[in-house]
This record gives C-alpha cells, sequence and structure tokens, in this order.
C-alpha cells in the first residue's frame, strides 16, 4: 500500500514539474509590444554608437525587412516584397512548425546585432526578451524551431544587405574641400569632416537610382545686396536674430542630430541624440499602439516607413553632393555678421536640400498609406531628451513643421526646404505606388 501511494506521488510529481502548453501561447508570444520593444533598443543602440542620419537610416530598414517578410508568410493581409525591392528573393520556408513572431523577433535583432557595433547591448536585450518568452508556456521545441528558422532568414537578408555597396563605400575618398566660394566647408565648433560623401553609391530599396527624383537647382549663389541668394541669406539671418520662443521650440524638437558638440570654455564635450529617422521611427510606435496595430501590422508600418527613410536619404544626399551648396552659418559669417551663431548647429553636410524636408515628407506619405489621413497623434519622441511632447492633427502636418524648423534652426535655406519637400513628396508617392499597387 505504502509502496503503490509512493509511486502515484512520484508520478504527480512528475506530472506537475511538466509545463503544460497554454493554449494562447500564440497570442501571448504575438504581442506586438515586444517588437516594439526591439525597435527602441535599436534605437537606443544607434544613439549609443552614434551613427550618422544615413547609415542609421539603412540600419532601420534591414532588420524591419526581414521580421516583415517572416510575418507575410502567415499573414493573406500583407504581400512580400521580394521582387519589389531591389535584388531581395524570396526568403526560405519554414521546415518545423514555427511561431512567426518569435521567428520575425529572432531575425530582427540578430540582423540589427550585425549592423551596430555594441553587439553586447544586443545581445543584453534579446536575452532579456527570451526570459520573457520562456514566461509562455508554447509546445515542446516549438521556441527552438522558431528561433532556428528565424536565424535562417536573418542569413538570407544579411547576404541581401552585404550587396548593397556599404561596404565598399566605407573606403571611398574622403569629401575634397574646394576654395570655391559657394561650396561646403565645416563649421564650428567641430569644424567635423563632411559625412557620407558617397552615399548615393547605396544600392536603393526601391527607387531606380539615386538621381531619380532630382529636384530643381539651387538659387544661383550671389552675394551682391538685391539678389536672390542674397535675400535667401538674409531671411535666414533675420529669423535668427528675431526668433520667437515657439519657433526655437520647434528648431529643438526636430533636431535629431546624433552629436552635437557643446563647448565650455576651452572644453568639449557631446551631447547624443535620436537621427531624424529615428525620431520616424518612434512616430511609427506611436501611430501603431494608438491604432492598436498586432505584430502584423507593425511590423508592416516599421518596413515600409525604414524603407522610405532610406530611399529618401540616398536620394537626398545625391543632391547634397551634386550642388555642394555652402551653409548659412558660413556665408553669414564671412559677409554679414561675425558673431551671428544658428540656433542650432549646423550639421556636417552641404545645405541643398534639406534632408529633413525629404525624409520627413516621404516617412509621412508612406505612414499616411498606413494609417490614413488626418491621424492625430502626441509625438514623445523626445521627451527623454528633455523636451516637451507636441501633438499634430497628421502625419504630414508633423512633416511640414519638421521641414520649416530647418529654418527656424538657421541651417537651411527656404529652397532647401520648399524643394525637398516636393522631392520628398514625389518620391514618397512613388514608392507608395511601386510597393502597395504593383
Amino acid at each position: 500500500m505504502k509502496k503503490s501511494f509512493l509511486l502515484f506521488l512520484f508520478s504527480v510529481l512528475i506530472f506537475c514539474s511538466c509545463k503544460q502548453t497554454d493554449p494562447d501561447y500564440k497570442k501571448k508570444l504575438s504581442k506586438a509590444d515586444f517588437l516594439h520593444q526591439s525597435m527602441k533598443n535599436l534605437s537606443d543602440i544607434i544613439v549609443y554608437d552614434i551613427f550618422s542620419p544615413p547609415v542609421a537610416s539603412r540600419i532601420y530598414a534591414y532588420p524591419s525587412i526581414a521580421a516583415y517578410e517572416i510575418l507575410a508568410t502567415e499573414d493573406e493581409q500583407i504581400k512580400s516584397l521580394a521582387g519589389k525591392l531591389r535584388e531581395l528573393k524570396t526568403i526560405p520556408k519554414a521546415e518545423k512548425e514555427i511561431v512567426a513572431s518569435i521567428s520575425a523577433l529572432h531575425a530582427f535583432n540578430q540582423v540589427g546585432k550585425k549592423l551596430i557595433f555594441s553587439e553586447d547591448k544586443m545581445e543584453a536585450f534579446q536575452e532579456s526578451l527570451m526570459k520573457e518568452v520562456d514566461k509562455i508556456n508554447a509546445p515542446s521545441g516549438i521556441i527552438e524551431n522558431s528561433i532556428q528558422y528565424g536565424q535562417r532568414v536573418a542569413d538570407h537578408i544579411l547576404e541581401w544587405a552585404d550587396k548593397d555597396n556599404y561596404k565598399q563605400t566605407r573606403s571611398f575618398p574622403k569629401y575634397t574641400i574646394t576654395e570655391d566660394e559657394y561650396s561646403w566647408k565645416p563649421t564650428p565648433p567641430a569644424y567635423m569632416e563632411s559625412i557620407e560623401p558617397h552615399w548615393k553609391e547605396i544600392r536603393p530599396m526601391v527607387i531606380n537610382s539615386a538621381d531619380q527624383f532630382t529636384p530643381e537647382r539651387p538659387t544661383s549663389f550671389d552675394m551682391k545686396k538685391g539678389s536672390d541668394f542674397y535675400k535667401e541669406v538674409e531671411e535666414v539671418y533675420e529669423v535668427g536674430k528675431n526668433i520667437k520662443e515657439d519657433e526655437k521650440l520647434i528648431a529643438s524638437f526636430w533636431d535629431c542630430n546624433p552629436y552635437v558638440m557643446n563647448q565650455t570654455g576651452h572644453a568639449m564635450f557631446a551631447t547624443k541624440k535620436i537621427t531624424p529617422g529615428g525620431h520616424w521611427i518612434g512616430i511609427t510606435k506611436i501611430a501603431c499602439e494608438k491604432d492598436k496595430a498586432n505584430i502584423t501590422k507593425s511590423a508592416e508600418a516599421y518596413a515600409k516607413c525604414s524603407i522610405a527613410l532610406m530611399d529618401a536619404f540616398i536620394s537626398c544626399w545625391d543632391e547634397k553632393y551634386r550642388s555642394k551648396l555652402i551653409r548659412p552659418e558660413t556665408i553669414i559669417n564671412e559677409h554679414i555678421d561675425p558673431n551671428w551663431l544658428p540656433v542650432l548647429q549646423t550639421p556636417p553636410f552641404p545645405e541643398y536640400t534639406s534632408g529633413h524636408s525629404v525624409i520627413s515628407t516621404a516617412a509621412a506619405i508612406m505612414l499616411t498609406s498606413i494609417f490614413g489621413e488626418n491621424f492625430s497623434y502626441i509625438d514623445d519622441v523626445e521627451v527623454e531628451y528633455g523636451l516637451p511632447i507636441r501633438s499634430f492633427g497628421s502625419f504630414i502636418e508633423a512633416s511640414e513643421e519638421a521641414a520649416i524648423s530647418r529654418l527656424y534652426g538657421g541651417i537651411h535655406y527656404r529652397p532647401a526646404i520648399e524643394n525637398g519637400v516636393k522631392q520628398g513628396e514625389k518620391l514618397g508617392r512613388y514608392l507608395v505606388d511601386k510597393i502597395d499597387n504593383n
């Protein structure tokens, strides 16, 4: 009798020690918040590693596409981007039962890890994420299968990314400063060399070439009083001298300079901040959460927004190093007022066209295609950088403010802003048509 009882007790203990499969495991493992956490971690590492805005756009794009492509295999409402993105081939099929969301998260983080410097930070995040996943009782082996499949897709996407000419451009010649009066020159306080002068050589995602959406020419350089160019310079100077508090706040809110040099006496120290693309990725998260988007729609939003950002930077940088136009700070100090300073620190690359105008407009058009027009939201992306929230009635309204903020900041003439918006509009509409309608 005692022996039978002990056998029974042992059997109960064995039974209790085994995990019982949670009937809602797929739903719990497919929380959109897992993807949002992964994207926020990637953004934090991009800030920590101080990647330039164009390079950051590339880092956002490939992980987002990896996650999207996996989730597209199990959701008929979204379609694979293979054949729509340049040289992207269909991802391999899963050979075992998986949870697509876990595969997507693993692929996202593995691709991201290969594109940043601080791999230890990514690994620490992945460990914490897996602890959350382990709390959900899934069938034996399915998480392992999902991770293995996610790795296969990550390898597939990384092989594709490896052919975009990024590595080759790392050894291309640096920008050569000329004596031409109209040409860009390094600006204070750090006098940094111009970043990514060969970014037009990067393989685009969708557009046919870097120069497909070349804007109209900038105003001819002429510093005679009364000339069109002189009037543009004068406007920047006057706005800076008489800037209002709300304009200064708008300039600061959209600054998004990843590496601001601060000078106190003879000492200099850097402040790290989010990139312009990172701000729009943050807006994408806000939109997803307001829309209560599931992980699939969230992945779609991240992928399409990051594609728009990457192609917009390629298009804008192509023009920057074609026109090579001098910044307002340099020309004002040389010809009008040697003591004038812009509200924002001048970024280290040529003036025309405005990157904020091009990339913000393209991103806004893409997000509008996903969430609709008049999608109001509260933007708190910059709160962690000490700035207050701002409210917008639509993505386009936000992009328009981002564009004009560069005039308030004293770093762009008006044509760079207005023609940059036009450039972003054409590019954004083209991307939506090519991705969604073909």
